[in-house]
């Protein structure tokens, strides 16, 4: 799972970056709510954690111009303001919790754990592409009812393809959701994962084509690699 931490306070997002990677997720920390608006508009994340008192735009602006936009991640407000006021106005901008601080690390990582929880089971945790099924929750897929042996990033793109199924999906989106902010995945390498997965989809009525110029869509029927127009 990939969370996204907004926190100018190096040394709290440092900590902060450090026990959520102990936990096992992916993060992308970030300063700033600029460049955040358009890692929200563009990754897919699990959740996000926004301090409100960020330098230029706060983030209870950063909260409701994502939301305006659409952007459905649970929002974890962090911040040192604890009046009523103050809890009323985050949640009444899309922000999902609230977390005052100081706090400690497990309570942090409890409400982490909780908004998770229930975003996903707001969600349909199967997605179904002709003989193939795709289980969110265990992240593990099947193909006509016998598993699929995926590595880590191949599971990132055919999740991300399903997910964006019937549409194509951009090149670029497929790398981003695979990237941490220090550790790249260029469009080119996304190339590698999608012939792996088409690899391992052959012969089973589903395909990924590619669509020229923009990126690739899933699909039950026949081929699947072939290149196709923009539709």
């Amino acid at each position: 799972m990939r969370i996204l931490v907004v926190e100018d306070d190096k040394t709290l997002a440092a900590g902060l970056v450090e026990g959520l990677e102990r936990e096992g997720f992916m993060v992308d920390s970030l300063e700033a709510a600029e460049p955040a608006e358009a890692a929200l508009r563009h990754t897919a994340y699990d959740l996000a954690i926004v301090d409100i008192g960020l330098p230029g735009m706060d983030g209870l602006e950063l909260i409701r111009r994502a939301r305006r936009r659409g952007v459905l991640t649970p929002i974890l407000i962090l911040t040192a303001r604890d009046g009523l006021d103050d809890r009323v106005v985050g949640l009444d901008v899309g922000g999902d919790d609230y977390l005052v601080k100081p706090f400690l690390l497990p309570e942090l990582l409890a409400r982490i754990r909780a908004l998770i929880r229930r975003s996903r089971s707001a969600a349909s945790m199967t997605l179904s592409i002709g003989t193939l099924v795709l289980d969110l929750q265990r992240r593990s897929a099947t193909l006509a009812g016998t598993e699929l042996e995926l590595t880590g990033r191949e599971w990132g793109v055919l999740e991300q393809l399903a997910l964006g199924a019937p549409k194509v999906v951009a090149k670029q989106k497929l790398a981003d959701s695979l990237s941490q902010w220090d550790k790249e995945i260029t469009p080119n390498a996304v190339e590698i994962y999608v012939s792996r997965l088409r690899g391992k989809l052959s012969a089973s009525g589903v395909g990924i084509r590619t669509v020229r110029g923009i990126g690739y869509r899933i699909e039950a029927g026949e081929g699947g690699d072939a290149d196709a127009a923009p539709r």
